[in-house]
């Protein structure tokens, strides 16, 4: 069929085709500007799309309110922490090392110096927290004098924590112990004829729920408030203010391979930069937490030598 129009008819013009070159540029343009600004509010890091900056934590005591503070202060650095809250101490450690956690936030380093050389660990400290005192508490009797002889008082029963106990108790005149006195003291060392009570060890969870059949018990700081007992009420306390105390700091930790990791370094630093946290703290410990910002070479340091004491004790 022919294309040429009949005679005497307006030829139809085709109209005239718009170039797809404006709008193609127009969207080249708005994708230039999108990621100009992209570049402007990350400052053109290009490691900040893979940087690590969502960070578990374990805790014991996830329900203390500065956590919430902690939590607030590392979003506005723009890193995510989520609480893992652990009940046991036994588990806050082996989580950190097999990779279900990427730091704790439990322990002091004689805990930590135990649990690795028990489990051949090297979990290591990246920052401190607060010494906290360790408290003798009783529902029967209001002062260390009142407590029969022949009675029985409960210490926390795993290694680190019971050897302190026991120190207070006989700094309290409770007991004697054979060797005078040592991070490394258990129930074996306590001489039970020159002692006025029998010591009794329980999971630390348990010594202040057991006191209404106790004469007394030695409570971690951490079960205080949650048993309903009050700090100032403590009928001995050890003190975290003396040099011999550091062992006793608690302690950020994580495994060696990451000491010098920058987000989990800046977390420390916001945990002892924040007022809000480093008030909750020692709100919650009624009053009674030192709170420190010990260089991370020194916490080491008492690390290496506490886990060198342990080994030597067990060979």
């Amino acid at each position: 069929m022919s294309n040429t129009p009949p005679p005497g008819s307006t030829p139809l013009v085709d109209a005239p085709r718009r170039s797809r070159w404006p709008l193609l540029l127009a969207a080249l343009v708005a994708i230039a500007v999108v990621v100009g600004l992209v570049v402007a509010l990350t400052g053109g890091d290009e490691d900040s799309a893979t940087e690590q900056r969502s960070v578990r934590l374990g805790v014991v005591g996830a329900s203390d309110p500065y956590w919430a503070d902690f939590q607030d202060a590392a979003a506005d650095e723009g890193i995510d922490v989520e609480i893992v809250d652990f009940s046991d101490y036994n588990q806050p450690n082996p989580a950190v090392s097999e990779g279900e956690l990427d730091m704790n936030q439990f322990q002091h380093i004689v805990f930590l110096a135990d649990y690795n050389v028990a489990a051949d660990d090297d979990l290591q400290p990246i920052g401190a927290t607060a010494i906290y005192p360790l408290g003798l508490h009783s529902k029967q009797y209001d002062s260390v004098e009142e407590i029969p002889d022949g009675a029985t008082v409960a210490v926390p029963n795993d290694a680190s924590n019971q050897a302190r106990a026991l120190v207070l108790l006989q700094s309290a005149g409770l007991i004697e112990l054979t060797s005078g006195g040592t991070i490394f003291s258990d129930l074996a060392d306590v001489d039970e004829d020159a002692s006025r009570v029998e010591v009794k060890a329980l999971d630390a969870a348990l010594t202040a729920t057991s006191l209404d059949d106790l004469a007394g018990a030695v409570v971690n700081n951490d079960f205080v408030e949650r048993a309903g007992l009050d700090f100032d009420d403590a009928l001995a306390q050890d003190d975290p203010n003396d040099p011999k105390a550091l062992p006793y700091a608690n302690i950020f930790a994580v495994r060696a391979d990451d000491l010098d990791d920058p987000t989990y370094r800046e977390l420390v630093e916001i945990y002892q930069d924040t007022k809000a946290v480093q008030d909750g703290v020692v709100d919650v410990s009624g009053g009674t937490a030192v709170m420190l910002d010990t260089p991370v070479e020194e916490l080491q340091a008492s690390l290496d030598e506490v886990e060198a004491d342990t080994r030597a004790e067990q060979d």
